[in-house]
């Protein structure tokens, strides 16, 4: 693969909703799940508490076959946890602070990086981010930022040096406006206008641009805008994950070195399939087996 040994960087955590629902994510998390369903060998690091929810964590992964070594035990703050509530019927989240994931200590191996991702939450916190800049100093091959904003955990400023040290960055339409206000008459242009001086003002060599129920479509350097859309019948019943879905197989064909037009096809059908049935993420491999003959995968 052209980007061997996947390191995936980030927060582990559990949604918490009203009925004591409890649903084990956290974007980088999701991601590690689907790659290493897909045989792509990701190694994980976070950081989960000393409590049941923290066992939980492990045990799931191990049994997924997912590598634990980079998973730490932190005697001191407790498992990440979202508090899901309703609202006039409408979900909030309350991510509390100071959890595990915000104290991921460096590994003790982190040995060759070839493809680093990591998203923005869990460099909240300095104890986290200050590990993911050692890793970094690793000079991996690339390094793939998924933008996450989440209010009030982020600023711009940060934001944007975190877009500057990326390779490859994946964010939605709403981000990309966000992080290009300061861009002179930027609200005005078209997305794709918008998107194509993103990509240049930040020398990257890819930039993917969610759309929600429209698709996405990505662009490079070197190459043309190429759109993706769901199929007009899509089969809608949890949207919850389909990002991380979409991001997983990104991340795939970039492993894989797959075209861009062939890696976005693949990740809008993948994520299709995920917002059909319910979670981010499941422990069924059968979920995986059609995409893994049809790519040509060979991950056993």
């Amino acid at each position: 693969m052209p980007y061997p040994n996947p390191c995936l960087f980030g927060e582990v955590l559990f949604d918490v909703f009203p009925d004591g629902r409890r649903v084990l994510g956290g974007a980088p998390f999701n991601v590690a799940w689907h790659l290493a369903a897909f045989g792509a060998g990701p190694r994980f690091i976070s950081a989960a508490g000393a409590d049941p929810d923290g066992e939980r964590i492990r045990a799931d992964m191990e049994a997924w076959g997912l590598d634990t070594s980079g998973l730490q035990t932190d005697p001191e703050h407790p498992t990440g946890r979202v508090r899901v509530s309703l609202v006039d019927g409408e979900p909030s989240y309350a991510i509390l602070p100071e959890r595990a994931y915000d104290f991921i200590r460096a590994p003790m191996d982190s040995g060759s990086v070839g493809l680093l991702y990591h998203g923005t939450l869990a460099l909240r916190g300095p104890v986290s981010a200050s590990t993911l800049l050692g890793l970094k100093r690793g000079i991996p091959d690339l390094v793939f930022l998924d933008v996450n904003l989440r209010d009030p955990w982020w600023t711009l400023e940060t934001t944007l040096g975190l877009v500057t040290d990326a390779d490859w960055v994946k964010l939605n339409r709403d981000e990309l406006v966000r992080l290009s206000a300061g861009e002179a008459g930027a609200s005005a242009w078209p997305l794709p206008d918008l998107a194509r001086r993103f990509l240049e003002r930040h020398a990257l060599s890819g930039l993917v641009v969610t759309l929600g129920g429209e698709g996405a479509f990505g662009l490079t350097p070197e190459g043309g805008l190429e759109r993706v859309a769901p199929a007009p019948a899509l089969e809608v019943v949890d949207t919850v994950g389909a990002g991380d879905a979409f991001t997983a197989v990104i991340l795939l064909g970039l492993l894989q070195g797959w075209p861009l037009a062939t890696t976005l096809a693949r990740a809008q059908t993948f994520a299709s399939r995920i917002v059909a049935r319910r979670g981010a993420t499941g422990t069924d491999r059968a979920l995986y087996q059609p995409f893994l003959d049809h790519w040509g995968l060979d991950t056993y």
